[in-house]
């Protein structure tokens, strides 16, 4: 797979959705996770990420514009022990409490499918980071209607068992924007990730629609000894 410019990738696409980055840094040392959301009505841009624990949420920078917060309200990253958890829904808590009972990361997510949020039926995109004894692997899902027919869920999941430094792997929700949502096609694309954490996180903000975009979350994961550092952006303060 040819590696693409994430940030020509990001500015030629005025609505990718929302999107995970899982990667490894290119000096191999550490673990890398990113995730965007981003927003066309209202209700959408009305957000802002917190942390919460070891991970973050969702939250409605002004409450009182808050109309229906089913499926814009959620933890879009969760960590169980030595797994990092990143996902665009609620299905974040349904893989971590299915881990938690020793289910594997597809297992997990066989309860789930795409929003019921017709006509676009949008994707719902998940990914585990998995960090033990010096090894980082990583694998990715999506859950989509099968060309926008909400009667069949088409089910992917991307496993990547030895993650391989500066190269990442990126998925979004949308292929592009339109009415209904195009939803992503293919398999998540390969990417670059740098060393530098601030490089990593202005390249991604920086190309992302000025007007759509909203909250931005970049994590470095020190493979060796498991501390992080968090970066979270958002277009509301």
């Amino acid at each position: 797979m040819e590696m693409i410019s994430l940030e020509n990738e990001l500015k030629n696409n005025s609505y990718p959705g929302r999107g995970i980055i899982l990667g490894r840094s290119l000096d191999g040392t550490k673990a890398v996770a990113a995730y965007f959301i981003m927003g066309r009505s209202e209700n959408s841009r009305n957000r802002v990420f917190v942390t919460e624990g070891e991970g973050i949420r969702t939250q409605a920078f002004d409450p009182s514009k808050l109309t229906d917060p089913s499926l814009i309200i959620y933890a879009p990253v969760r960590v169980l022990g030595n797994k990092t958890i990143v996902t665009n829904g609620d299905q974040t808590d349904t893989i971590y409490e299915g881990m938690d009972k020793q289910m594997t990361f597809e297992q997990s997510l066989r309860c789930r499918e795409f929003e019921p949020d017709g006509p676009n039926y949008t994707p719902r995109i998940s990914g585990v980071m998995h960090i033990e004894d010096g090894n980082y692997s990583y694998a990715m899902s999506i859950l989509k209607s099968d060309n926008g027919n909400p009667d069949a869920c088409l089910r992917y999941t991307y496993a990547y068992e030895k993650a391989i430094p500066g190269e990442g792997r990126f998925i979004h929700t949308y292929k592009c924007d339109g009415n209904p949502l195009p939803s992503f096609e293919g398999e998540p694309k390969l990417v670059q990730i740098p060393n530098d954490m601030k490089e990593f996180t202005d390249l991604l903000w920086n190309s992302l629609n000025e007007e759509n975009k909203v909250s931005l979350f970049v994590r470095y994961i020190d493979i060796e000894t498991g501390k992080y550092e968090t970066t979270i952006v958002n277009k509301n303060k």
